[in-house]
């Protein structure tokens, strides 16, 4: 028996995954497997060069015991601009949706039931195949899609965190690959957050890799603030346009919030009424404070220990809609049939 209430954001195997091989120049029939291992040769070009990319998104059961899906089109998109990035095929939309559709159907009994603040969480990752010692693209390219329960990201709940400046690396280059979902991006910043944790933060505040100036990622997650009535976030070209970021600037708007998307220096921290990382994992984790070791300065929001109220608000209103409690203005919600 699953223990729904206390799951952990982790690993738990499920039933089975759908794959889906690209050769010779065209993408082969969906498979379904109960098997978790990838068999594969040891010079594969996801091994060596890191030709490699992934998505993550989640499917909820509602109260009515239907099973949501989030914005899956958001994802096939960006799995898209990744792969091309790193020089691997596109994937058609209706194969995409074709696998994940049978993956989450194949799995419907590790939907966590409604109420227990659990959600389905699914993974599809696209590897280079093929033997190579030279660099080059690989020929052939596996599709996996495959999933686990999973329970909040932060055990605590939705409780403000705190996070740290980091100027001593970056995890993207200015023209790099930053804006698309590679491997390679999350092992540069591994380290900091190992480091971050350790002393006792949330997760590492990134600045843009040029200047060091302006606000770039918190971590994995993308960053925002809310400044008077304005929801602000940067624009870089090093930043991941995160899915979850599209959808709480759609609600900010519908709120009355003015949006701006644009460079944010460090310093207008000081600024501002709230701030927050935010990312599929999360949703919404609100920041208390960002402490600037080289300035010797901390940055702080509301009152330390309670998420403000626009960050309250935004994150009920996201996960209503995600959980089918509060109606869908924008057809974000796919039903699984």
């Amino acid at each position: 028996m699953i223990d729904w209430a206390n799951l952990p954001f982790g690993y738990l195997k499920t039933k089975s995954n759908t794959r889906c091989l690209y050769s010779e120049g065209k993408w082969g029939k969906m498979e379904v497997t109960e098997s978790e291992n990838i068999n594969m040769h040891m010079a594969a070009t996801c091994l060596h060069y890191g030709q490699e990319c992934f998505e993550g998104l989640k499917a909820y059961r509602g109260k009515d015991g239907k099973i949501r899906v989030f914005r899956w089109e958001e994802n096939s998109k960006r799995l898209n601009r990744s792969a091309a990035r790193v020089g691997m095929p596109e994937v058609p939309a209706e194969l995409f949706k074709e696998m994940l559709f049978t993956l989450v159907k194949e799995n419907a009994d590790f939907v966590p039931p409604y109420g227990t603040g659990a959600s389905l969480y699914i993974r599809p990752l696209m590897i280079g195949m093929s033997p190579r010692l030279g660099i080059s693209a690989s020929t052939e390219v596996l599709l996996i899609l495959f999933c686990s329960p999973v329970g909040p990201y932060y055990k605590g709940g939705f409780k403000p965190i705190k996070v740290i400046v980091e100027r001593g690396s970056d995890r993207a280059a200015p023209l790099g690959t930053g804006t698309v979902k590679v491997g390679g991006n999350y092992a540069a910043a591994l380290n900091m957050s190992i480091k971050s944790h350790e002393m006792g933060y949330g997760a590492a505040l990134y600045l843009d890799p040029k200047e060091k100036k302006y606000i770039d990622e918190c971590g994995p997650a993308n960053f925002f603030a809310i400044k008077g009535d304005k929801y602000i976030t940067p624009k870089s070209t090093s930043i991941l346009p995160s899915i979850t970021n599209m959808s709480l600037q759609a609600l900010a708007e519908k709120k009355g919030l003015t949006v701006e998307k644009r460079q944010i220096p460090l310093t207008e921290l000081a600024e501002c009424d709230e701030a927050a990382e935010c990312g599929t994992a999360a949703v919404i984790s609100p920041i208390s404070a960002v402490y600037d070791p080289d300035e010797n300065k901390t940055y702080t929001f509301g009152d330390q220990v309670h998420p403000g109220k626009n960050c309250v608000e935004l994150y009920e209103t996201l996960v209503g809609i995600q959980y089918g409690d509060i109606a869908d203005p924008f057809g974000w919600i796919s039903f699984v049939e």
